[in-house]
This record gives structure tokens, sequence and C-alpha cells, in this order.
């Protein structure tokens, strides 16, 4: 089992950057696959980024592509995603995921095993 908690969401301006944590509570967090995927109002919830267990082998969406970084840190079972250049349409909420070890990386809501409750994203001027 695998508990999740975003933090660090807030208003920020067109152009302002952020960075959002997960942290993560029980054993083996270094063995899951680390994701962030988002939900603007009256959308569906998409898929950001996730992180391999080898830190180094990330993945992102075309759209955050080149703005957001994806990073873990295992000693403290804890994920990030520094988010540059953020525009009107990166507003919504962002939930951290875990998928276990078993499983392939998640690109789709249904390949999660873990959630967090979501921490909201509003990028308004």
């Amino acid at each position: 089992q695998v508990q999740l908690v975003e933090s660090g969401g807030g208003l920020v301006q067109p152009g302002d950057s952020l960075r959002l944590s997960c942290l993560a509570s029980g054993r083996s967090f270094s063995s899951y696959t680390m994701g962030w995927f988002r939900q603007a109002p009256g959308k569906e919830r998409e898929f950001v980024a996730h992180i391999y267990s080898i830190e180094t082998i990330t993945y992102y969406a075309q759209s955050v592509k080149g703005r957001f970084t994806i990073s873990r840190n295992n000693a403290k079972n804890t994920l990030y995603l520094q988010m540059n250049s953020l525009q009107p349409e990166d507003t919504a909420v962002y939930y951290c995921a875990a998928t276990g070890p078993r499983r392939p990386p998640a690109t789709e809501v249904g390949g999660v095993d873990y959630w967090g409750k979501g921490t909201l994203v509003t990028v308004s001027s």
C-alpha cells in the first residue's frame, strides 16, 4: 500500500514557475514508477509525466515537454514536478500517481495503482 500526499499548488501568473511535491508513505517507494496527471475543470484526467524507478528515465506529454521536469528523490520518498513557463491552459488539479513494478509505466488513468488527492494549480493574470 502506498499513500501519496501532494503539495505546492497555488495561484500564479502566466510565465511563472511552480514546483509540486508528492510525499509517499510505505515501503518500496523506489520500486514504483511515479507520475503526475492533471484534470482541468470539465475535462478528463490526463497524463503529464512519469519517471521510472531508475531515476534517469522520464517521459512527458507533448503539451508540457520542455517546460515541465519530473524528478524523484528515493531517499526522501518524494516526487517532484518543476513547472516553468506556466500558461492558463495548465490550470488543473494535479495528481500524484504510483504504478507498481509489475505493470508498465502509466500514461492512462487505468494504469495507475495509487492516487493522491491532488493539488490545485491556477494560472491566471
